[in-house]
């Protein structure tokens, strides 16, 4: 029986050999170089590290025995239930070394590509139902006019591509990361998955936040091992943010040629969650040669990933992908690449008024005191520098400045229109010419 979390469906831990769908000698080999390199004698701690229910470990080890790679030690380890010891034997620690020759892959057991695929769909991005008011409470920080709600809404629910324009300074990461907050629920990552007897390392904890797991207790009646796969962790969905670092190269499989084994790039590893190009246009490659890369993902949801050997193969492509840009979008791409993003958004600068409450908010969260002078003072003689153009960024930017000033002059928290012209001036650098 298949557990369920969060609505998603748990993938089953396999309870034979027969259900691992990977190569025996593959398997074997994984064994002997955990018990080599971590100097493991017991079925329980194997069990732990190669994350196989201890029946599999048990198969696996008599196939090893069989082959005289593996021999029990004759002793019984007291403190783990008397449980028989395992050592590699002469002709098992010399596989085990042709084996890490091949590749340094030890410990998780992977999971066949074709295994993961279908828990992708049981935790499908596409299967959330976001409510507006589970965005509108992830996006409870920030000030937005109602009709960006009613955008993004059906936008996320469709777990879709969307695109996000505008001036710099609003928010659109914030935006970005509220997406993120909005989703909530956990799904199953897998450590390493194989493919064409590679395995690629794919659990990476910089991108996947694991859930706190229940732990067992030797005493109760209800015990939490063997409920779900433990090749798989628990996670938070994924949220991968890439900037103006990301290269066309970051998308591929990444090969190490020292270990001889393969990580799964940003965007496999963003499956089941949110991948954001933010500041799009900053990068080295082009915009348009970016988003050309997306197309078959974004259309066909699915990627086409390549070995060493050159071999081509398809994984699913599972992701909410988020570009946001400071570009108009008809300056950075075609009419074909603007069709194969479903949505645009365009992310406006605020109103006075949604102004003027955003600086009150921020105000209030660094405990600086408004005055109502200053405020006239601000919005009188200091915008119409600018055009009246307010973004959201401006009233944290003031405010701190202000605190920094107050700090170093050991007075009182305050907001005067000397403090406040103060503080414009680092917010804008004025034209000239230097000498050089």
């Amino acid at each position: 029986m298949n557990m369920q979390t969060s609505n998603v469906m748990a993938p089953p831990a396999p309870k034979t050999l027969a259900q691992m769908q990977l190569p025996n000698a593959m398997m074997r080999d994984i064994l002997l170089k955990t018990m080599f390199r971590m100097n493991l004698n017991l079925v329980s701690e194997l069990s732990r590290v190669i994350c196989l229910p201890i029946p599999v470990v048990q198969e696996l080890v008599d196939i090893g025995r069989k082959q005289r790679l593996i021999e029990a030690t004759g002793t019984l380890n007291a403190n783990s239930g008397n449980e028989m010891g395992y050592q590699l034997t002469d002709a098992g620690s010399a596989r085990a070394h042709d084996a890490l020759k091949q590749s340094e892959y030890f410990g998780a057991m992977p999971v066949p590509l074709a295994v993961y695929r279908e828990q992708i769909k049981r935790q499908s991005i596409r299967n959330l139902a976001v409510t507006r008011d589970q965005l509108a409470n992830a996006m409870g920080h920030l000030i937005l006019p109602p009709s960006l709600l009613d955008n993004l809404g059906p936008a996320v629910g469709a777990g879709r591509s969307i695109l996000m324009y505008g001036p710099p300074g609003n928010g659109k990461s914030s935006i970005s990361n509220g997406i993120r907050d909005a989703l909530g629920d956990k799904i199953y990552v897998p450590r390493a998955i194989e493919f064409s007897g590679q395995v690629i390392t794919f659990y990476d904890p910089i991108v996947h936040s694991a859930a706190e797991d229940d732990i067992d207790d030797p005493n109760s009646l209800r015990r939490t091992s063997g409920r779900y796969d433990t090749r798989y962790v628990r996670c938070e969905r994924p949220t991968v943010i890439t900037g103006g670092e990301l290269t066309l190269d970051m998308l591929d499989l990444v090969y190490n040629p020292t270990a001889r084994t393969y990580q799964a790039p940003l965007q496999l590893k963003a499956t089941g969650g949110i991948f954001i190009v933010d500041d799009l246009g900053r990068q080295v490659d082009p915009p348009q040669t970016l988003i050309n890369r997306w197309i078959v993902p974004l259309e066909e949801n699915k990627d086409i990933l390549a070995l060493q050997s050159g071999e081509k193969f398809e994984v699913p492509f599972d992701t909410l992908v988020i570009f946001s840009t400071n570009f108009h979008p008809n300056a950075i791409f075609d009419r074909a690449a603007l069709r194969r993003i479903f949505y645009k958004i365009k992310i406006d600068g605020p109103s006075q008024a949604d102004f003027l409450k955003i600086f009150a908010m921020v105000a209030r969260k660094k405990k600086m005191p408004l005055d109502e002078a200053t405020l006239i003072h601000l919005l009188n003689n200091r915008y119409p520098e600018i055009y009246n153009i307010y973004a959201n960024y401006q009233p944290v930017f003031l405010i701190d400045q202000m605190i920094a000033i107050c700090n170093y002059e050991g007075i009182p928290y305050q907001m005067t229109p000397e403090l406040i012209d103060r503080a414009w001036a680092n917010m804008f650098v004025e034209d000239e010419d230097i000498v050089r």
